[in-house]
């Protein structure tokens, strides 16, 4: 599957992948930040998101294989990846199959484990949207939140709204399949699968998704890796500590 990627910036290539329900777009001011360091940033957008391709199939390794392809079309090695959530398995997984594409891995706010689907009142709220009513991003947002109350999680998820045509708005993702296939969002790595490279996982410090039992398994697989905490963070750590999320990566790729 040919993915979309919004490419920006020289040199060494950094590759970003987003989370459940986003897009690379959210990753847009980190990355423009990040370039500006010497790199030439991808930021990525998985299928079923953004202005990828839609398909039925939807999994972390047909993802992984879609990053591989994106990596051989573009001539792209010795890649710098981050991943953010479901980014963050997807870059795991990659790494682990394709190790000698891969120098410095960063995985955001994600463990190996397994996740229980806790996604349910966004994935309910998002289907509940009725297009041929709602006619604006005011009256889509207000329908939003009976199901999402959180500002911001609601705001996240409204940078997939786009004018199909005049007067119609739509969502970029494929929620049909998203909704079909939500059980492979929280799939385990398998304990067998294994990586050597160099790795950092930055967990938020108000986040449950890295719990300190979870430290052990990841050192067990991912051997060279680092963890750290972004404080005052949940699992959105990108966005509501920006400042010390890209000094923790740029230290991290720079040395």
């Amino acid at each position: 599957m040919k993915l979309y990627a919004n490419v920006f910036g020289e040199g060494k290539p950094f590759l970003i992948l987003h989370g459940f329900l986003g897009m690379g777009d959210n990753w847009k001011t980190l990355g423009k930040k990040i370039s500006e360091k010497g790199f030439q940033v991808h930021l990525i957008d998985q299928r079923n998101h953004g202005r990828s391709p839609h398909s039925s199939e939807f999994s972390y390794n047909v993802m992984t294989d879609d990053l591989k392809m994106y990596c051989e079309e573009h001539e792209l090695e010795n890649v710098h990846l981050l991943g953010h959530s479901m980014g963050g398995k997807t870059v795991m997984l990659f790494a682990v199959k394709y190790p000698q594409l891969v120098d410095r891995m960063i995985v955001a706010d994600i463990g190996p484990k397994y996740y229980p689907l806790h996604h349910q009142d966004i994935l309910d709220g998002l289907e509940a949207l009725d297009f041929e009513v709602l006619k604006s991003r005011g009256e889509v947002d207000k329908e939003l939140s009976v199901y999402v109350p959180d500002q911001g999680v609601r705001m996240f998820l409204l940078k997939n709204l786009y004018w199909k045509e005049k007067g119609v708005l739509g969502l970029r993702m494929n929620l049909e399949a998203l909704i079909r296939n939500s059980g492979e969002i929280g799939v385990e790595l398998s304990e067998e699968n294994t990586y050597e490279g160099n790795t950092l996982f930055l967990k938020g410090e108000r986040s449950n998704y890295i719990m300190q039992d979870d430290e052990v398994r990841i050192k067990r697989q991912f051997y060279n890796s680092k963890i750290k905490e972004i404080s005052g963070a949940g699992h959105w750590l990108h966005a509501e500590n920006p400042k010390e999320f890209l000094i923790e990566v740029l230290g991290f790729v720079k040395k």
